[in-house]
């Protein structure tokens, strides 16, 4: 038999335990169906149980590690009383109120929750190079974020993997702190806009290999170097990095959602007038509507907002 709640949250990653919060101190009973533990796109807690200390949270002046910071949000949530389902949803039908969602650990056929609103934080996961032991040292030499790990790196020798524009922006941001940073590219020209380019080359901090993938990692418990394969001669390169960035882009966790609601081409969530989407009753926050900042805090910021918005929404329907 289907459960009917009053508030859904898809995730639990920053914006969705912000949204949970503020939907449980509104009284509206939140249930957070956070994901699963196996899951590599629907981890509960989000990407941040992948990453190591956090410096740039505010209020932590020490610094704190990210799945400790996901569990103190999950169990402030809780604490207001939003209730946790820690499993996926598999399906879902915003045809028609109240919305239906269908999760993996249900019996039958019936939805398992009908739910008058819905609050989408199923976030965005970094593309990955897809070699031995990339997810192992994440956190530990190998990173996806420049503005969250560069800090790290001070003196380092670093490699950036990517020729877009996000890879370019990581690399010079990178040279603030690094000796050398250089950038791996598969092809022979980057993708990048020519003033992104200019900039990169011109910066005497940054070098560049070309037609060449990043096929090798080394060390034990942290990066010590890195083998770049020629895609062209097949020559392979030792190169004795400490760091490596992987900027070869994201992709929203939107799948599920594809025909229920407008996306844009990449599949990411359009969002307007705050964090509602075209569906009435359905809003969306985190990175699975903002593929710009990517940011622990700014997504914390979208769920607070997904969660007044959904609030108010709720009692303009109801009156």
């Amino acid at each position: 038999m289907s459960e009917k709640v009053k508030v859904a949250i898809i995730g639990s990653g920053p914006a969705g335990l912000t949204a949970a919060i503020y939907a449980a101190r509104a009284d509206l009973n939140p249930v957070v169906i956070e994901g699963e533990p196996s899951s590599t796109t629907d981890q509960p807690g989000g990407q941040l149980m992948l990453t190591t200390e956090i410096e740039n949270f505010p209020g932590f002046v020490e610094g704190i590690m990210g799945p400790e910071l996901m569990s103190n949000f999950r169990s402030q949530a809780e604490r207001f009383g939003a209730r946790f389902d820690t499993t996926k949803v598999s399906r879902v039908d915003f045809s028609e109120r109240p919305f239906k969602l269908w999760t993996n650990n249900q019996t039958g056929s019936e939805p398992r929750y009908l739910a008058d609103s819905i609050i989408i934080s199923t976030g965005a996961r970094s593309l990955l190079m897809n070699i031995d032991r990339e997810t192992e040292l994440i956190g530990h030499g190998v990173s996806t974020c420049a503005t969250c790990d560069g800090f790290f790196f001070r003196d380092h020798h670093i490699a950036v993997v990517g020729g877009g524009d996000s890879a370019l922006e990581e690399a010079g941001f990178l040279t603030k702190f690094a000796n050398t940073v250089t950038i791996i590219h598969r092809r022979n020209e980057l993708r990048a806009s020519k003033i992104m380019q200019d900039r990169a080359f011109a910066n005497p901090k940054i070098s560049f290999i070309w037609d060449s993938t990043v096929t090798d990692l080394h060390g034990a418990s942290s990066l010590t170097g890195i083998t770049v394969t020629n895609r062209i001669t097949g020559e392979k390169t030792e190169l004795p990095v400490t760091g490596l960035f992987v900027a070869i882009g994201h992709s929203p966790n939107t799948d599920i959602f594809k025909g229920q609601i407008d996306m844009d081409e990449v599949g990411y969530i359009i969002t307007n007038e705050g964090t509602a989407t075209n569906v009435p009753g359905v809003f969306a926050c985190g990175d699975v509507q903002d593929h710009t900042y990517r940011q622990a805090i700014t997504a914390a910021g979208s769920g607070c907002m997904a969660a007044i918005d959904i609030e108010k929404w709720l009692k303009h329907t109801e009156d």
